[in-house]
């Protein structure tokens, strides 16, 4: 399912809603704020953090460790 997601898709459409949803409407407004426009490092790390995403959503649910205590009774206590 999601192998079949392009790294730099998923960072430019994460790009364009994070700037509609701006709170600074100008920002949101300014036209010269655009995915072509960013700068080629910055974009390198949106497509990473991109394909890192992709990555942990694919990868099965790993279940938490839990810690174990003994029940009552079961400890062995070296006496």
């Amino acid at each position: 399912m999601f192998q079949d997601v392009d790294a730099e898709q998923l960072a430019r459409l994460y790009y364009h809603y994070h700037e509609a949803l701006a709170q600074d409407s100008e920002k949101a407004n300014d036209k010269s704020s655009s995915w072509e426009s960013t700068p080629q490092p910055e974009r390198r790390r949106m497509i990473a953090a991109a394909r890192l995403a992709l990555l942990e959503l694919a990868a099965p649910a790993v279940p938490k460790k839990r810690k174990y205590y003994a029940t009552p009774g079961e400890a062995d206590w070296g006496c």
